[in-house]
């Protein structure tokens, strides 16, 4: 029998409010609590939105992070403590620690992941994966992995995009971040690589590698161009390195040569780089902007720009200061640079052979013996370092134009407004008022 037209309506409506209140009540954000113990099964369970805080105490089943799904803004987060005893987690021979596949919107923070010298590493992107996405990891504390040199921190080798590394420390491992695999074929696009420390590693505190024609995935291949950031980290080299097969504290490779990412660039500012008995503090080619950074190099070079799988294109390096017992800065180029800049401009360079290559415009240069006259503790232990210039280095022709709007352009290393004319990563002269570079996360 037919329902009466009254009674049709109010049964339509009533679907009409269900359906209204379905995605709410579907996708009400949880908070669990778990322990070593259980903290799998609750993993499982996980969607957008929802929060799992584990308990202080030593998790020996890894954390696979396999078919997550959070959404903007409503990320799945995985936190341990903030504070006091730990959330640790021990490594298994079996299987990499943080193992993520295929997942996105997640966040992970406040662990320590323990490596026990066992050959795997702390946190992985899976080579088997299609995707992970909008990953951040945030204070993790990354210890005992310096198995071998091809053990590492932090690695990808899928494609990866718009993840947020910030807070970690990583001591001794066998790579710090590795970014992308060895063929180009997994890009690492639009990252933030902020607030690190990464310190004697064996090889590379952090590589990122060259990147070949991008993948068609949607989500990847974005329109316009991106850049991966890296800032305020302190990258330290001073009792790691191998004197077999040495590598550079940080090294970034080409981004793809046509199609998709063709105009991606490296945006490196306010970093500390200190120390690599083998090699240069920073190795690069392709795009990049390089400004506001502190390198100290008592043993070799600090920076080399140079043709690796490709060649550098636009390069800005400007407002940097630079100690180094060899080179300061060398830019090597050779054919496909041509149609492209690379400009020095307003460095303070102190180094046996200060500037090599590339268009040189208001930077200041002199030995590394004569350090000590223009800054105001250049050869103490870091901690006590202090670059600050005695009397403000300045050139007329020190005021190189923001290139594409670049944040932090405008200020020096400690964040305050940058004079006009003013050279080197301070604004001002005298004892530095703001952080002294020290191996520690910066403030």
């Amino acid at each position: 029998m037919p329902l009466p037209a009254s009674l049709r309506t109010l049964v339509a409506r009533a679907a009409s409010v269900v359906a209204l209140l379905a995605p709410v009540i579907a996708y009400a954000a949880t908070t669990y609590e778990a322990a070593p113990h259980n903290y799998r099964r609750v993993l499982a369970a996980l969607r957008a939105g929802d929060t799992l805080v584990l308990a202080a105490g030593e998790y020996r089943n890894g954390l696979p992070l396999h078919n997550l799904a959070g959404e903007p803004d409503r990320p799945i987060t995985i936190t341990g403590p903030a504070d006091g005893p730990p959330a640790t987690f021990v490594a298994n021979a079996e299987r990499n620690t943080v193992s993520i596949v295929d997942s996105q919107h997640v966040v992970v923070k406040n662990l320590v992941l323990d490596g026990r010298d066992i050959p795997v590493d702390a946190v992985k992107a899976e080579g088997h994966a299609r995707y992970a996405h909008h990953i951040t990891l945030e204070n993790l504390v990354i210890r005992g992995h310096g198995n071998n040199q091809q053990t590492v921190g932090i690695s990808t080798k899928c494609p990866a995009w718009n993840w947020v590394i910030r807070g970690n420390t990583i001591v001794s491992a066998g790579t710090g971040m590795y970014f992308g695999d060895s063929d180009g074929s997994a890009p690492f696009v639009a990252g933030v690589i902020e607030g690190n420390l990464i310190v004697d590693t064996i090889g590379y505190n952090l590589q990122i590698k060259h990147q070949h024609r991008r993948p068609e995935i949607h989500g990847l291949q974005a329109e316009g161009a991106s850049v991966t950031v890296i800032r305020r980290n302190v990258f330290a080299n001073a009792a790691g390195g191998s004197p077999e097969g040495p590598r550079p504290n940080v090294l970034v490779g080409h981004f793809p040569p046509e199609g998709s990412g063709l105009d991606d660039r490296y945006v490196i500012y306010g970093n500390f780089f200190y120390a690599n008995r083998f090699e240069a503090l920073l190795q690069a080619e392709g795009s990049l902007a390089l400004y506001n950074n502190l390198f100290v190099n008592p043993y070799g070079d600090a920076i080399h720009i140079q043709p690796h799988n490709d060649v550098p294109k636009r390069i800005d390096i400007a407002f940097n200061t630079v100690l180094a017992e060899r080179v300061g800065i060398s830019v090597l180029t050779s054919e496909g640079s041509r149609p492209y800049r690379q400009s020095l401009v307003a460095n303070a360079v102190f180094a046996a052979v200060p500037l090599v290559g590339g268009t040189q415009v208001g930077n200041f240069s002199a030995t590394l013996a004569e350090a000590e006259r223009y800054l105001m503790r250049p050869f103490a232990t870091p901690g006590e370092l202090d670059l600050a210039p005695r009397a403000q280095l300045t050139s007329a022709d020190a005021n190189p134009p923001n290139p594409a709007r670049l944040t932090g352009w405008d200020r020096d290393f400690n964040g305050r407004l940058r004079k006009p004319g003013s050279i080197g990563a301070y604004a001002d002269a005298g004892t530095n008022p703001g952080w002294r570079p020290a191996l520690s996360l910066m403030p």
